[in-house]
């Protein structure tokens, strides 16, 4: 009797954590970890709705661009409506695959926003003269050494980092306007000058359409006995992340495996995936 009365069943991608940014414990969110759910949860169901949750504080924009793009095309392909809901953070690139969304909700308490691009580093080159440290570069092609730690911070190479952020921003915007069409309320200055908000002032600048849950939204457009299917993200183990490492170089021989080119770029990544999450107090 309980198998006749089972309710219709919209199938739930979920994207949570950094974008882009890869340890081999905590692997971030790319199109090539995450393009088969995607596609399952297209073929999933019959009901027209695919819910899409998202806890992302950005990362790459590529990978944000290519997430969003594959989501649209399936939307098209299959004739569905993507319903997205933000959790903790939708923000900067987090926000950008919430504009795959037809409809955008959020918690009260959700942060999102971040229209921007950023770049952030450290400079060293006081480091090394203070303890005699020579540093020897050697390039063909003036420019390939552009922006290096370990060199004073030249005047022109800022200005060409900052030519590429506005190209890069210039898309994330043009995908915003796209998306949210005549709902945007506010100047582009107000809107894409990088600030980030809580749900209520997202919704009232046009940036999310209101403050909903996916079960209580779900049900409102299907019925009570509606199920939600999450689709598992299949990241594979340990050693199928670190072969998808950068300068991972693992061979299967006698003696073990090879270990990555560098275990402080698990480190580095880490710390770097911190800090996009702390910029939202989280």
């Amino acid at each position: 009797m309980r198998f006749f009365n089972r309710g219709p069943i919209v199938p739930v991608l979920r994207f949570s954590g950094p974008i882009g940014m890869a340890t081999p414990l905590r692997p971030g969110l790319a199109l090539s970890a995450v393009a088969g759910p995607i596609e399952r949860a297209f073929s999933a169901s019959k009901l027209p709705t695919v819910a899409v949750v998202i806890n992302s504080p950005g990362g790459s924009p590529v990978q944000s661009h290519l997430i969003f793009s594959r989501i649209r095309q399936l939307a098209k392909e299959k004739n569905k409506r993507v319903y997205v809901f933000c959790e903790d953070v939708a923000a900067s690139g987090g926000y950008f695959l919430a504009l795959a969304g037809d409809e955008i909700y959020a918690d009260p308490s959700s942060i999102v926003g971040s229209i921007g691009v950023i770049s952030a580093g450290f400079g060293f080159d006081k480091f090394i003269d203070r303890f005699g440290i020579e540093r020897r570069v050697h390039t063909a092609g003036k420019q390939k050494s552009i922006l290096d730690p370990f060199q004073p911070e030249r005047a022109e190479d800022v200005e060409r980092l900052k030519d590429l952020q506005r190209d890069v921003h210039d898309v994330f915007i043009g995908v915003v306007k796209q998306r949210r069409a005549a709902k945007l309320k506010g100047t582009d200055e107000a809107l894409f000058n990088g600030a980030f908000w809580s749900a209520g002032k997202a919704q009232d600048l046009g940036l999310i359409d209101g403050i909903a849950d996916l079960r209580s939204k779900m049900q409102q457009l299907h019925g009570e006995k509606v199920r939600l299917r999450v689709m598992p993200m299949d990241r594979g183990g340990l050693l199928s992340r670190l072969r998808r490492l950068p300068g991972f170089n693992a061979d299967l021989r006698h003696d073990g495996i090879a270990l990555p080119a560098s275990l402080t770029d698990d480190l580095v990544s880490s710390i770097e995936a911190r800090a996009l999450w702390s910029r939202f107090g989280i």
